[in-house]
């Protein structure tokens, strides 16, 4: 990677932000597709397992990922948000796109930006936002790669999110729950019925356990579609799960196929049962859902799984664990992963949450585990007050302090937890603080130990 492709990158990135951000959508798709078909449609010149659903989104894309790749076949995945550089939303064969091959896309889509800037300026529309440009250039780089096979999350809802003018061979909804409200619905079956859109004619369905409005949804938009459609806990399941040495062995029954015993070195449960959501999709995509996957090649695609920001050890002395965790049931997951996983008596939790995101809800399922909450916010317009936080920690009679950065939250609360070898720190809240804690632990060396 060269200085100049570096900048270029950049100031591709930058271009991007000058946008209506990436929390600003529309029921909009046909703008998204109007720019993809100037650019001779590229997000069809490769197969796609399209992946929703409220939590797991990210990790489960991430396993699908690597198990398409342990196949030998050339892979990209899009996934949001990021956690250090935007680079890392576009990924091919498992590294970030490569900063030359980013910029020569960007500048391939340009002129027809501006040409679908000036039509909708016309209609009296507002011009493509941050994220549908994103999805563009994603799907152009993953075009001229090329690959075989990409994995693509939404970024929100799923029917009129700009990534569902792509085809999914393969639909994939991992556990649907409340969040967005405000622009997807106020209750589960609305949200799902949002999500389902992404089901396309003859598509093959895989999805996690949902609540029965949610499955109903699912099967509903599916039958409408002629599209097969396979439940977790039915068609295929996750038989067994236990404890290992840096992340679970798991026994996963498949849709073509029983798998016992296969190494996954990623901590919890919940990632277990992402596990198994990957393993059906993939199933579903090569064979057909007829063929099990080859003992070898699920082995190392399971064992090349990575999920950053999420159950990430990121120091020791003290263990410091960074979790991207920003609604009620991320919340719930991790506080169920924390117990299953490590054995502390008390987590000191450093906290920061987006202003759009159910505070009270977050800190209610955190109150069980939270020793001492450093409430926080992250470098973000959009965060939270963190005396707020700090108020709303304080009604779960949770012990509370408030410091002005991630920097000086994390250091309060690493030398709180050092003072015990039963204290840990947990680092949640936010994609957002995630991120910077990744970036803030490397640059301090965390995991060379506290040192006063």
């Amino acid at each position: 990677m060269s200085d100049r492709d570096r900048t270029r990158a950049d100031a591709v990135y930058a271009a991007l932000l000058e946008r209506q951000g990436e929390q600003w959508v529309q029921p909009r798709v046909e703008r998204t597709a109007r720019l993809l078909e100037y650019l001779d449609d590229p997000q069809r010149t490769y197969r796609v397992i399209h992946v929703t659903g409220t939590n797991g989104k990210t990790s489960t894309s991430r396993m699908i990922e690597s198990l398409v790749r342990a196949h030998g076949l050339r892979t990209g995945l899009f996934t949001s948000p990021h956690l250090e550089r935007f680079t890392e939303r576009i990924m091919i064969d498992g590294e970030p796109v490569a900063d030359a091959a980013v910029a020569d896309a960007w500048a391939e889509i340009a002129p027809f930006v501006d040409l679908v800037d000036a039509e909708l300026a016309a209609a009296g529309d507002a011009p493509l936002t941050f994220f549908e440009l994103l999805t563009a250039l994603a799907f152009v780089t993953f075009a001229d790669a090329p690959i075989d096979v990409l994995v693509l999350e939404v970024g929100m809802g799923g029917a009129w999110d700009s990534t569902n003018t792509a085809d999914g061979d393969v639909a994939v909804f991992t556990p649907i729950d409340l969040d967005h409200a405000d622009r997807l619905g106020d209750t589960i079956a609305e949200i799902a019925a949002v999500k389902a859109g992404i089901i396309k004619d003859a598509a093959a369905v895989v999805s996690a356990r949902q609540e029965p409005v949610a499955e109903a949804a699912l099967r509903a938009a599916a039958a409408e579609r002629g599209a097969t459609i396979a439940f977790e806990g039915a068609e295929f399941a996750l038989a067994q799960q236990r404890l290992a040495v840096g992340g679970q062995l798991i026994s996963v029954r498949g849709l073509a196929g029983v798998y016992d015993d296969e190494y996954l070195p990623i901590y919890g449960a919940h990632q277990a049962f992402n596990a198994a959501l990957a393993i059906a999709a993939v199933e579903s995509l090569i064979g057909g859902a007829a063929q099990a996957i080859p003992g070898d090649v699920l082995a190392e695609g399971l064992a090349q799984s990575t999920s950053p920001g999420r159950l990430q050890l990121v120091g020791v002395n003290p263990t410091v664990i960074v979790d991207a965790a920003h609604n009620p049931h991320g919340a719930r997951a991790l506080v169920s992963a924390l117990a299953e996983s490590f054995d502390f008596d008390e987590w000191g939790v450093v906290l920061g949450v987006l202003g759009d995101k159910d505070a009270a809800g977050i800190v209610a399922e955190l109150a069980p585990v939270a020793a001492h909450v450093f409430a926080t916010a992250p470098d973000s317009e959009r965060a939270s007050d963190a005396d707020a936080l700090a108020d709303l920690a304080e009604a779960q009679d949770l012990r509370t302090t408030v410091h002005e950065d991630l920097a000086a939250a994390a250091e309060a609360a690493r030398a709180w937890a050092a003072a015990s070898d039963r204290r840990a720190v947990v680092i949640a809240g936010s994609v957002l603080l995630a991120g910077e804690a990744l970036t803030l632990a490397d640059a301090q060396d965390w995991k060379s130990g506290w040192e006063a």
